[in-house]
């Protein structure tokens, strides 16, 4: 260990900081060598040849950005909406129902069967359907239903 480092290790010691955080001004290292006691390292400190360096904090750059990119977020709460105030989920609910429902009266009348019934409920899982007279349509279009 050389003198230098004994005296950084001293002055840490006397400012309640690590190492790292010392400064000594490089003009004066031939007198900082030199010096042996606390008290020797006290004056270097008043005499400002022997500094406390900043703390280096952590950029708020990043968390700034975030905190602005939240802020101007998507923007589609029931103030900003237009139209029908209706909610999509209920809707598509709604109509999914009564095409299975109605094809389940199709094919317990035996107007289906039950392969056409499968690929019908798929086709309306798939949204392929707008409504039910969509799906009429496709039925009578394809010649699926069965002649009464």
């Amino acid at each position: 260990m050389s003198a230098v480092d004994r005296v950084r290790r001293l002055a840490a010691e006397i400012l309640g900081v690590g190492v790292t955080r010392i400064w000594i001004d490089p003009n004066e290292l031939d007198r900082v060598s030199r010096v042996i006691t606390k008290e020797e390292v006290r004056s270097l400190i008043k005499e400002g040849i022997i500094r406390k360096r900043p703390e280096k904090g952590v950029s708020r750059h990043r968390a700034i950005l975030r905190h602005k990119k939240r802020k101007r977020g998507r923007r589609r709460g029931s103030g900003s909406r237009k139209g029908p105030r209706s909610n999509p989920k209920e809707q598509w609910m709604s109509k999914i129902r009564a095409q299975r429902k109605f094809l389940r009266i199709l094919r317990d009348r035996k107007i289906i069967d039950k392969r056409t019934y499968r690929m019908l409920y798929r086709m309306c899982k798939g949204g392929a359907f707008r409504n039910l007279a969509h799906l009429k349509l496709y039925i009578s279009e394809h010649k699926l239903a069965r002649k009464i």
